[in-house]
Order: structure tokens, then sequence, then C-alpha cells
């Protein structure tokens, strides 16, 4: 079965463990068959699932490959990774810089988040 894009919404807006039991029920494994793909014990998958506890990284990776997304996928809610929509075009438009226009823009980004950060730290409000 294949979801649609408000389906596939619907799952970004869910807790982690909600978002695993789904995407696992939406590639057709029960949590028996998962618990055997990514060899942990089935009473394991179960509490992921419940929310009683979190995979560890390296079982986060193994869950990430069984259900074929992207570790990001269980873990963040929709946008919350990528930059906002303001920003999203321009960022794109990096893409059409030269290798040194690129290097430019990363520096001066990286300078900025840098003074973003000390001003947080400084202020005491991050």
């Amino acid at each position: 079965m294949k979801l649609s894009k408000p389906q596939w919404q619907a799952i970004l807006l869910m807790s982690f463990s909600k978002r695993l039991a789904a995407v696992r029920k939406e590639r057709g494994l029960t949590q028996q068959q998962m618990s055997e793909v990514i060899g942990i014990h089935l009473s394991q998958v179960k509490r992921y699932e419940s929310g009683d506890t979190q995979p560890s990284l390296e079982v986060l990776r193994k869950i990430a490959l069984a259900l074929n997304i992207s570790a990001d996928m269980l873990l963040f809610d929709e946008d919350e990774r990528g930059p906002s929509d303001d920003l999203r075009m321009q960022f794109e438009a990096l893409n059409q810089f030269s290798p040194n226009e690129k290097m430019v823009a990363k520096e001066l980004l990286d300078s900025l988040i840098l003074k973003h950060t000390a001003n947080r730290l400084s202020t005491g409000t991050g």
C-alpha cells in the first residue's frame, strides 16, 4: 500500500512511537517480522511502539534500513530539520553558485551562526 502525501503528513505529525508503528504497518510488516529483520526481540519492538523506551542509534539505523526511510523521518516532525519556507528558495539558489561562491556563503553563514550562539550563551537564553 502506498500512502498519499496527506497520509504521510499525518504520520509526520505523530510521536516517534506512533510514527514507527504507522510506517511499519504501511510497509506490511508485523512486529514479529520487524524484530527478525532488525535482529532484536519482539518485546523490544513493542516497547518502542508503545513509547516505553527509545532505540539505540544502532537499532534506529537498522529500523530505518528495514523500513527503507531516513532516520530523520522517524525522529523529526515535518520541516523541523529543513529551512523555513522563507529561506528555502534562497538556499536552493545556492546550487547555482560557483564552488568559490558557495565557500564564501558557507563561511558567512558559519560566522552568523557562531555570533548567534555566542549571543545566546552570553545572555543566558541558550
